[in-house]
């Protein structure tokens, strides 16, 4: 059976968009899946969330989604009934991570401190986000946490095509979570082509 952290793995890198206008999920979601990146982690940063997240789900089937700025139960709930495969979270917030587990749903919560790495694996985590991955000090934070903790790793916020590598190249990293590919100015004029060639760009910046 494929975990979900051997999806990521396969992966190596998550766009993760915020989407103004849901009817754009399906066409925005062609353009990862024909350029080489069937996934996404849809944010709730907009109101149109929740049905993006199930307008993509209907049209690709066979994508990984994610739901990302999950903040409480109830966007756990929302992100569920829109057909999501894991969840994510800006930091670590026991009681959303305890609700998740409730409701059998994987979620990857933000850690930036060796203590909230120590409470996420408290409560039976082996995946984190580290999140804001270059303000919280980057690769060379990220290498000393991985010395010390035996967790898999999705660094996210700051990343891009210059430092991804560096980021991959660390055992404990599944999948970088990233916007270049994906910029919200791009999406909101609705321009696909151009998307698609940040999208197999980055794809063919991947080691």
């Amino acid at each position: 059976m494929t975990t979900l952290n051997d999806k990521l793995k396969e992966l190596k890198v998550i766009p993760v968009i915020a989407i103004k206008d849901a009817a754009d999920a399906v066409p925005l979601g062609k353009v990862l899946v024909e350029n080489g990146m069937p996934c996404a982690e849809i944010t709730f940063r907009t109101p149109a969330a929740a049905q993006a997240i199930k307008n993509m789900r209907e049209a690709f089937p066979d994508m990984l989604i994610g739901a990302g700025t999950v903040l409480n139960s109830a966007t756990v709930d929302a992100a569920i009934d829109a057909g999501v495969d894991f969840v994510v979270s800006p930091g670590f917030n026991p009681t959303t991570v305890k609700y998740c587990q409730q409701r059998n749903m994987p979620i990857i919560p933000g850690v930036n401190s060796p203590s909230l790495v120590e409470q996420a694996m408290e409560m039976g985590l082996d995946t984190v986000k580290f999140f804001p991955a270059e303000p919280s000090g980057g690769v060379s934070m990220l290498k000393s946490l991985t010395a010390v903790y035996p967790v898999n790793i999705m660094p996210t916020g700051g990343v891009s095509p210059a430092n991804i590598n560096n980021y991959l190249d660390i055992d404990a990293v599944l999948a970088c979570g990233g916007t270049w590919m994906v910029p919200a100015n791009l999406v909101d004029n609705r321009e696909w082509d151009k998307i698609a060639e940040l999208v197999k760009e980055a794809v063919a910046a991947l080691k």
